[in-house]
Order: C-alpha cells, then sequence, then structure tokens
C-alpha cells in the first residue's frame, strides 16, 4: 500500500507543470525548443500543445515504469532504500524543474539551460555515489553487470569504488557547469568516465577470480 501511495504521489507531482501549462498557454508561441545543443541553443521544436501538456504524460509515463520495475525486481530488499527512494523520485522531480525551464525559455525569458542541466545532473551523481557503497545486490538500482551479479564480493568492490568516483565525477561536473566549460559537453565526457571505469574496474576483478 505505502509503494502504491508514492506511485501516485510522484504521478500526480508529474503532471503538475500542467498548471503551469495551462496559465502561460495563449502566451506560448506554436513551436515550442524541447531540445537544447551544448551551447544552450535550441535545435529541436515541438507543437506548443505536445510541449505543454505531451510532456508531462511522456514523464508520468516514465515514472510509472520506474516504479514498476523496482518494486518487482526478487532482490528489491538488498538496494539501499535511500537509493531506491532517490530513483522514484527522480522523474517526478526533474519534471517539475524542467518544464518550467521549457516553457519560460519558449516565452523569452533568457535562461541558461547549458549550465542548469549539467549542474543538476551532477547533483542527481553526487546523491546516487553516496549511497552506492550501500547497495546490495539487485537487478534494478547499481551497477548490473554480468560480473557484479554474479558475486557479491565483485558488487560490493565495484560498488565501493565507483561511489567514491561518481561523487568526484558530480562535483567535477558542478563545477564545470558554473565555469561553463562547455558544460553540456564536458557533462558527457564525464559520464563516460564514471561508466567506463566501474565496468572495467569489474571486469579486471572478475579476471582475478573475484
Amino acid at each position: 500500500m505505502k509503494k502504491d501511495r508514492l506511485l501516485w504521489i510522484t504521478t500526480i507531482v508529474c503532471f503538475l507543470p500542467i498548471i503551469l501549462s495551462l496559465v502561460l498557454y495563449d502566451k506560448l508561441p506554436e513551436e515550442i525548443a524541447i531540445h537544447f545543443n551544448e551551447t544552450g541553443a535550441a535545435d529541436n521544436y515541438a507543437p506548443k500543445a505536445v510541449a505543454a501538456f505531451g510532456l508531462p504524460f511522456l514523464m508520468a509515463a516514465i515514472n510509472i515504469f520506474t516504479h514498476v520495475t523496482i518494486n518487482n525486481d526478487p532482490k528489491k530488499m538488498n538496494a539501499a532504500s535511500a537509493l531506491v527512494y532517490m530513483a522514484k523520485w527522480s522523474v517526478p522531480v526533474l519534471t517539475v524543474i524542467l518544464m518550467p525551464v521549457t516553457l519560460f525559455i519558449a516565452l523569452g525569458y533568457e535562461i541558461p539551460v547549458e549550465i542548469i542541466v549539467p549542474a543538476i545532473v551532477g547533483v542527481v551523481i553526487v546523491a546516487f555515489g553516496n549511497y552506492l557503497p550501500k547497495c546490495k545486490q539487485n537487478y534494478t538500482v547499481g551497477i548490473k553487470l554480468p560480473w557484479t551479479l554474479n558475486s557479491e564480493e565483485n558488487w560490493k568492490k565495484t560498488h565501493h569504488m565507483a561511489g567514491y568516483l561518481w561523487i568526484l565525477g558530480g562535483i567535477i561536473m558542478i563545477i564545470g557547469s558554473c565555469l561553463r566549460i562547455r558544460a553540456l559537453q564536458f557533462t558527457l565526457i564525464i559520464i563516460l568516465i564514471i561508466t567506463l571505469i566501474p565496468f572495467c574496474y569489474s571486469y579486471w576483478l572478475y579476471k582475478k577470480g573475484v
């Protein structure tokens, strides 16, 4: 029942930006930017009805999928409760931040999306990195590789190392976004690094028999 309540609450939160969409709808242009390049310039547009109302529905669907996947994990009890909680709230939180940003940019407000998005991603990665070492083997939350799922020791060592790496990577992302170091491009590079290193480390442990 508690899980169902959280699913309802987070889904409703995903729909909250629709209120702002209704208030601003008549003022919005016919085409709204829904994607931006590394310099913050819009490079993809959608009809205003799709952007204003379709995006919250899409995010709500992603939120439901996230909850269903986590709740039906056979090893869900092993995942750190804080990590699971953050995973379940990640979609609604992003929705209530990014939807208003999208609408106000459409109205002509100068919002540095190339700084905001990487900074948000950095904060999320720091938060997840903080709890990775506390996460035991499961199939939905964590670094799910053939070698980590096959060995509890491999999982433990990989997540312990990755936790520190993610915290460092997230902090670097936040600093990089504030300094405007080609923020979006810089963020992608950091994400690639903090993804590849745990992958290689886990495989190295596997080859050592861990």
